[in-house]
């Protein structure tokens, strides 16, 4: 359990969790979590993307465990049965208007074209991550998070898997002839998942992410049988462009009542609490400062 403020971590606090994480079919049926048996090892639960409604229902099956709402958010996705014409009108005019300008900008600088390549079966999926991995070496997720196009064996075996089931889809975007970006997204009971993704910086003023996002809608809005695209756990600006629906969730942590245990939860509050003070505290002398400028 980490001390983070952003994507910095200060310190942290090791615990055997057991995670229990929703999936977005999960979120929508709009039934409670079963939490499995804990092991003597284990300290507690993470049940992560809970809908909100069901906070009270979860924290009554672990009577005597304490409580903690990490974080809260709205759990992204779009509806994939209402076609490609209305989902664009779903999207808000700012959104609309910038993808034109982007997408325009990006087939400029390419020679009037837009070089969108699509990958499906196990042999184009290879290529795909030849190329993708080029990418993600470049990206900060990668650099500063670890959190790049895996290439370990068990996620080159998951994605050859996917492939031989016809279960994933990915696509990359050229910007004048250089990979900029890509977009990984395995498809389980007709949901797609928003797995891997990412851009080369050197292209960070043209926004190819935010092309190719378009361009893999206009792809999934094409192909019967698709229900939601999922965006996953958390927020995020790029998330609500994209998004047609969400739900209220958030990140809940139960832990074994024991001493230690609750001093953990107390530091763990207090510090969040401060780090948001603190943020305000910022952004309000940040806002005071840009007033006296412009009274100057």
């Amino acid at each position: 359990m980490r001390f983070q403020i952003g994507a910095r971590t200060l310190a942290a606090v090791e615990r055997h969790l057991v995670r229990v994480p929703l999936s977005l079919g999960q979120v929508l049926d709009g039934e409670a979590p079963t939490l499995p048996p804990l092991s003597a090892r284990a300290h507690g639960y993470l049940v992560t993307s809970l809908p909100a409604v069901q906070l009270e229902a979860v924290m009554a099956a672990a009577p005597g465990m304490i409580a903690q709402v990490r974080q809260r958010y709205t759990r992204h996705y779009a509806d994939l049965g209402i076609g490609f014409d209305a989902y664009q009108a779903a999207l808000s005019g700012n959104t609309r208007s910038g993808l034109k300008r982007k997408t325009r900008r990006v087939m400029e600088v390419s020679g009037g074209l837009l070089d969108v390549r699509r990958f499906r079966t196990p042999e184009e999926m290879q290529r795909f991550h030849d190329i993708a991995r080029g990418i993600s070496r470049r990206t900060y997720q990668e650099r500063l998070l670890g959190g790049g196009l895996p290439d370990d064996t068990a996620f080159l075996h998951s994605l050859h898997a996917l492939a031989a089931a016809d279960s994933v889809r990915a696509w990359l975007l050229s910007i004048a002839g250089e990979p900029a970006a890509y977009l990984y997204c395995p498809v389980a009971g007709g949901i797609v998942r928003y797995d891997h993704v990412g851009h080369d910086p050197a292209f960070n003023d043209l926004s190819p992410g935010a092309v190719l996002m378009l361009e893999a809608m206009r792809d999934l809005y094409a192909e019967p049988g698709l229900t939601q695209f999922d965006f996953t756990e958390g927020d995020g600006q790029h998330k609500r462009s994209f998004a047609t629906h969400g739900v209220a969730c958030l990140d809940l942590l139960l832990l074994r009542p024991s001493l230690a245990n609750r001093a953990t939860m107390v530091a763990l509050d207090v510090f969040d609490r401060s780090a948001a003070w603190g943020k305000r505290a910022v952004a309000r002398l940040g806002l005071e400062a840009l007033a006296k400028r412009v009274r100057r």
